[in-house]
């Protein structure tokens, strides 16, 4: 194995309720990539007419959530009075800070009709001083990712800074989040200048310096290492960094620096004390036992 690699990361695939997920943060061996805690691959899912995503509202806190769609539409709906459909290639952030809650549902536009969708949910952490800031929610249009091409090889910037562009969209620390499709042979070079980096094989398959890695699988990358891509087939990529964390605790959708103030926030969801959501008030997500 290449000694710009430190770990290999297998997906493992979780039921969330009607599709699967590979979920690949928190890992037993690697829970964190800088402030990135949580990562997962929705689908590629195919649903049949009058069904699809379905995520009752359940809450958040101390901890920022990032949804980016491939494929297919979810309607967001938070206790803010957000009510947002993302569309592939936007972005939504969702500023969990002292506590929010949520719902991911199936767009009722077109829902006679089969659809498919795909993409990544990421969490980020929040710095210790912001972990109880106010709950905000964020989207960002397609068009105002900034998109680069890095030796014949486009880039999506969607967090952070990188091959001399930077995104729009808000960070709380050092940040990095970039997407990258290639052709079989083409190679990538990837930004050294944050702490803490992995890659992940959203499809088709990599060398990493020379190392052979399969779809679906996150490479754990050692800090400052010259790192180059090379796509074997017909590849997508996302590449995840930032600036190393303090340890976090995480029970179900809570993170936090605190064990107690988990403690508090199930207390919290358990006696109904989170805001609901308002349009979808009725239903919700017990807490697990």
């Amino acid at each position: 194995m290449s000694d710009a690699i430190s770990l290999i990361i297998p997906p493992r695939e979780k039921d969330l309720g009607g599709f699967m997920v590979k979920r690949i943060l928190p890992f037993a061996k690697h829970r964190m990539v800088g402030p990135w805690i949580f990562f997962d691959h929705m689908g590629p899912a195919v649903f049949q007419p009058n069904t699809g995503t379905n995520v009752r509202p359940h809450p958040h806190i101390n901890l920022a959530t990032v949804t980016y769609l491939f494929e297919g539409h979810i309607h967001h709906r938070d206790s803010l009075g957000s009510s947002e459909v993302i569309s592939p290639g936007d972005i939504n952030l969702m500023v969990a800070g002292k506590g929010i809650v949520h719902s991911e549902r199936e767009p009722l536009e077109g829902i006679e009709q089969p659809r498919s969708l795909h993409g990544l949910q990421l969490w980020h952490a929040l710095p210790e001083a912001d972990e109880e800031t106010d709950a905000a929610f964020y989207h960002y249009d397609s068009a105002d990712i900034p998109a680069v091409s890095v030796e014949d090889v486009p880039v999506r910037v969607m967090m952070g800074t990188a091959y001399g562009v930077t995104s729009p969209v808000k960070t709380f620390a050092e940040t990095l989040y970039l997407e990258a499709r290639l052709t079989p042979g083409q190679v990538l070079d990837l930004p050294t200048h944050v702490a803490e980096r992995a890659l992940y094989v959203v499809t088709g398959a990599v060398s990493v310096n020379g190392t052979p890695v399969d779809e679906h699988h996150m490479v754990i990358l050692e800090t400052g290492a010259a790192v180059a891509i090379k796509a074997e087939t017909e590849t997508q990529l996302a590449v995840v960094g930032g600036e190393p964390f303090t340890e976090r605790h995480i029970y179900w959708n809570f993170v936090s620096s605190r064990k107690e103030r988990i403690e508090q926030a199930k207390a919290d969801w358990r006696e109904g004390r989170f805001p609901k959501v308002p349009g979808d008030e009725i239903e919700f997500i017990p807490l697990p036992e």
